[in-house]
């Protein structure tokens, strides 16, 4: 058997491979709300043959969206399209997953096909946003953060706690927080964005605290036989990269205590300009060491696009899985690929019938 079409159970979930599509904003929500775009586009990224679907990164505030186009969780309403997505995921034979995220510094934008750039402060649509301190993400620019006060982080705390609750309510299996691209767990554990003098700032246990505390209490109303994952910013390439790298398999480690079931692996993305050295699979060396440091199963993403190389580093321990954004965007039916180039006979999983009479020999 191919290691990457191997079931992987982790607590009381099994998926049928190891390819997974990751959290990608489509910005196509309105008020948070799921739209007509959503549903049929999960549904062809799970009918493709994934065995795991995470849904984007959905708010938890409404101050905590990217865009005014991100999904939403902080309100009861949305759940009823959410739950729609869940569904046609389950269907097509994945497991649901969804990502949970508080954008922090780098909230109120433009779509990034509009510029990406902050709301003009006349835009009806625009707000401020909340970051740990009060320090904008681009030098110089207009939109600052209001510095979180300790009310603050309490309530976006009960805000992850709730959205999490109304996740499970909504059939999903699989629960993402993101902690990485300079959003605002990334923001509480980097030096460059915490400059806080509390028991939140300072020291690495104390930039560590949000994301812990976080961890700890989504885990305690999320439940126990589904796992819980967080997607963080492995390291600040540039100067600081080997320190930043420890800094995050200490927190890593600290999340793992609190009840963390599995990591996966992305950018930190915290200061405009970060020297990233794009090539090929560019973090699966990381998620190696991550895997057996820490001692968590782990997946990454980011270039990995060959199906053997792929196939290589599940067998050879680097990842647990991996997940193939742009790829199955482009093809959703990618696995299918993928298991004719590894010699598979067949994929563990069934067309439907119109597929499948296309589909015969390709």
């Amino acid at each position: 058997m191919t290691a990457l079409f191997s079931p992987f159970q982790i607590k009381g979930v099994t998926l049928r491979n190891r390819i997974g599509a990751p959290p990608m904003c489509q910005y196509a929500a309105e008020d948070g709300f799921v739209s007509n775009w959503h549903v049929p586009h999960y549904a062809m990224l799970a009918r493709g043959g994934a065995g795991l679907v995470v849904v984007e990164a959905t708010a938890v505030s409404s101050e905590g969206r990217i865009t005014p186009g991100d999904l939403g969780l902080w309100r009861d309403e949305q759940m009823e399209g959410l739950a729609s997505i869940a569904q046609v995921i389950k269907e097509g034979g994945a497991v649901p997953g969804i990502q949970l995220a508080h954008a922090g510094r780098k909230a109120g934008c433009a779509r990034p096909w509009d510029g990406g750039a902050p709301l003009d402060a006349s835009d009806p649509q625009a707000w401020q946003p909340i970051a740990p301190s009060s320090v904008p993400y681009m030098p110089g620019s207009s939109h600052v953060p209001r510095e979180m006060s300790l009310q603050d982080i309490e309530q976006t705390q009960r805000d992850f706690v709730d959205a999490a609750r109304r996740a499970a309510m909504a059939g999903f299996q699989w629960l993402e927080l993101h902690f990485a691209h300079g959003f605002l767990g990334q923001s509480f554990l980097s030096r460059s964005s915490n400059v806080r003098t509390d028991r939140y700032g300072g020291s690495l246990v104390n930039r560590a605290r949000f994301l812990v505390e976080t961890v700890a209490a989504v885990r305690a109303v999320w439940p126990e036989p589904l796992p819980l994952s967080v997607r963080i910013g492995t390291t600040e390439f540039g100067e600081q990269e080997t320190e930043a790298f420890e800094e995050t398999v200490f927190a890593l480690r600290l999340m793992k205590d609190a009840g963390l079931d599995l990591v996966d692996l992305s950018l930190s993305l915290s200061t405009p300009g970060e020297p990233v050295p794009w090539s090929p699979n560019l973090l699966v060396p990381y998620a190696e060491i991550v895997r057996n440091e820490v001692g968590l199963p782990v997946t990454t993403s980011w270039l990995i696009t060959d199906a053997k190389a792929a196939d290589n580093f599940v067998r050879e321990g680097k990842a647990d899985l991996l997940l193939f954004g742009r790829t199955l965007l482009a093809n959703p039916h990618w696995p299918r690929l993928a298991a004719k180039a590894l010699d598979k006979e067949r994929p563990d999983w069934v067309l439907p019938a119109s597929y499948a009479h296309w589909l015969q020999n390709w």
